[in-house]
This record gives C-alpha cells, structure tokens and sequence, in this order.
C-alpha cells in the first residue's frame, strides 16, 4: 500500500470520526446490539483504506467515550471484548500495511487482559507512514484537564513558569500530541453534536455530519466527505478576499 501523501491545494492530513449508529442499525435488522457494532468493526478496514487512498495521514475514531460506561454492562463488557478481538486481529494486518496504531484515553478503568492487548498491539504495529488512532475510554473535557494537570505538576516542580504556558504547550501536551493538527471531524448516524470528542483540537476542523449508520458508511461515504471537504474554504480568520490575494501572489 503507497505511503500517505497529502498533495491536495486543500491537504487532508488527520480525519476524526464519531462512529455512531451501530444499535440503531442493530435494531433496525432485528438483530441484537452487539450485531451493529460487530458490523461496524468491519467498516473500519473500508475507511481506513479510503483515507489511505485519500493521502490522509492520520485516522483516529471515537471507539468508546468515559460516558460510555453508564451503558447497560453486558453491552459494555460486549464492547470490551470486540476491542480486545481487533487488537488481537488487526495488529499485524496495519503493520504489514504500514500503519502505526496508537491508542489513547485513560486506561485506568480497563482490566489487565484489554492493557496487555494494547500494549502488544502498540508494538507490533508501532510504525508506519500513517497513523491509526483509536480512542477508548476517551473524553475531549479529561484531554484537556490532564494536558493542564500535567503542566501543573511542572509548576509545581519549578520547571515551568505560569507565564510560559500557551495554547501550543498546552496542545503539546494532549493525548494527541504528534499528530497532525485535525482538519475534519465527521459524524455517522444523523446527530449533530460532537459528543465531547477532541473539543480542543476541533476548534477549527471542518465538521461533516452524515445521516448513515457507521455501518452503512462505507469506502465511497467517506470518499464524499473527503471530496466535500476540498471544496470548502477554510480562512482561520481571514477573509475570503484575503484567501484569493494570498492565492493569486503565492
């Protein structure tokens, strides 16, 4: 598979995804709910592919959120267990395709089995020209409070002045941290909220809200989102007129 390469006038380096949609999908089929996200498992190769064909640089996808835990516990033990199947199968598979998977979130709350499966996971596939980013147990309001917590702790210690914190140190230190800035943030399922996922890095992402169920969107959806999103002016506070000026002298 061709490295990543974002050669677009309007690149596309990190795409984020709110995958929702899998119980109603379920429900739908008159199928139980694990069914939905067992379907929405295997979208994941297809839009993994689509972004890689796409030149996108980093993939991340808001597996399961910290609000995820008030959800009946069969069905949270149920997504425990798809997590830690895709860890053991999909490893090696993202390592012979080039692609470095991270996971992030707080880990506090997962059971030593699920820790073990990330680890090795992490280190089978620990390079790669692109990065797949799965967020579990993820909140965009705990990334932000540990980002702050740990440049508090460097205060604390006498290694950091308060008067040097900025918004960059701050970002430097999200979860994360590395990873292309995020130029489009999508949601699946028809709602139109982000559901306290990366709220500090989506500041200026494009969002894109589709009405299909994660498992209905497949390679050719997330091909449109793409090819809207290049067709979207992005001025980060400039004008358009501004844009075009640039443009036309550059």
């Amino acid at each position: 598979m061709d490295n990543f390469k974002s050669t677009q006038e309007n690149p596309l380096r990190h795409v984020a995804i709110i995958m929702d949609g899998n119980n109603r999908w379920a429900k739908r089929e008159g199928r139980q709910g694990i069914a939905g996200h067992k379907a929405g498992v295997e979208r994941i190769r297809d839009v993994l592919r689509a972004c890689q064909d796409e030149g996108v640089e980093a993939l991340t996808l808001f597996a399961f959120s910290s609000e995820n835990w008030r959800r009946p516990p069969k069905e949270v033990e149920a997504l425990m267990g798809l997590f830690y199947s895709y860890l053991k199968k999909e490893a090696r598979k993202l390592a012979d395709e080039n692609v470095a998977l991270r996971v992030i979130g707080n880990r506090d709350r997962f059971d030593k089995k699920l820790l073990k499966a990330i680890d090795q996971a992490e280190a089978i596939a620990s390079e790669g020209s692109a990065t797949l980013v799965i967020a579990a147990d993820y909140g965009g309001c705990w990334d932000i409070a540990q980002s702050a917590r740990t440049l508090a702790e460097q205060v604390k210690l006498g290694a950091l002045e308060p008067s040097a914190i900025s918004e960059q140190l701050l970002t430097d230190n999200l979860s994360t941290q590395g990873l292309p800035p995020l130029d489009m943030l999508v949601r699946t399922g028809g709602e139109y909220r982000i559901s306290n996922f990366l709220l500090w890095q989506a500041a200026y992402a494009e969002l894109y809200f589709s009405p299909l169920l994660w498992p209905e969107f497949g390679a050719d959806a997330m091909r449109e989102a793409i090819e809207e999103f290049r067709g979207r002016q992005r001025r980060f506070g400039k004008t358009g007129e501004q844009l075009k000026q640039e443009a036309a002298s550059a």
